[in-house]
């Protein structure tokens, strides 16, 4: 059985867009947030907002989910892409040992303003940084050696060299072509209310140089900041232990005789 290259991110941080890129690669099984569709809306849901006449899928479970992820790593080698806090209660030593693990962080004043825009009602469980880290700390003292982290500001700022630094780092080979693809639907990544978070990756063709930005959270809401204080700690320990590269050197002009 192939281990499962796993990325464990946190909601809002360019994680599908990653994903999108494994899928341009075209050399993996993917899946997209397979425990947390049976965490929101399996028969025994486990999501802290869950209601009476919240969707439920017949059939689906974490139990059947991880019976899927290890058929198709028999099969041949997978990638997926989820949330760390959907699992949480499956730290165990067993189960983790099936994995390849790399982590993706992203500042919290960007994901929680996120969440808030879409679910002003979020529960902090479902921001993730809490059990990220508890996942990372639990890896690292397991393996005795830290997983690979990828920040999403780096990512952003410097694609492509980011993408080689984590695909050296778990082990797989750099393909730069899968980092462009064309505007679409994206069903593949859909299962949560139709994609209503993925219009940007509908938009978009690829994972290009954008500006690092900053944000202010003193401006945002009292929720927004109250549950940032809660979770800073828990990115900027990951974050610390975060892959980079050196400085690109500007390109020097030849002078010609």
């Amino acid at each position: 059985m192939h281990k499962i290259l796993a990325l464990w991110a946190v909601p809002r941080s360019t994680s599908t867009a990653f994903e999108w890129m494994m899928r341009m690669r075209a050399d993996m099984t993917c899946f997209h947030e397979p425990f947390g569709e049976a965490w929101y809306q399996g028969e025994n849901p486990l999501w802290p907002r869950v209601r009476p006449d919240s969707v439920r899928t017949p059939g689906l479970t974490i139990e059947s989910v991880w019976e899927k992820l290890k058929a198709a790593a028999r099969a041949g080698p997978v990638f997926s892409k989820d949330f760390p806090h959907y699992i949480d209660h499956m730290y165990t030593g067993e189960f983790l040992g099936h994995f390849t693990h790399s982590f993706l962080v992203r500042d919290p004043a960007k994901t929680i303003t996120s969440m808030f825009t879409h679910w002003p009602d979020f529960h902090l469980k479902e921001t993730g940084f809490i059990e990220q880290r508890r996942l990372f700390d639990r890896l690292s003292d397991k393996f005795g050696e830290t997983p690979p982290v990828l920040d999403s500001d780096d990512l952003l700022e410097d694609p492509g060299r980011m993408v080689k630094a984590w695909c050296d780092a778990v082990g797989i080979p750099f393909i730069r072509e899968a980092l462009r693809w064309e505007p679409g639907e994206r069903d593949e990544v859909s299962w949560w209310d139709g994609g209503s978070f993925h219009e940007n990756l509908r938009n978009s063709d690829g994972l290009k140089p954008q500006p690092r930005t900053h944000m202010d959270i003193s401006k945002a809401p009292d929720r927004v900041r109250e549950i940032y204080e809660i979770v800073l700690p828990h990115y900027e320990h990951l974050s610390a232990h975060r892959l980079t590269v050196p400085a690109a050197k500007p390109a020097q002009r030849v002078k010609l005789p």
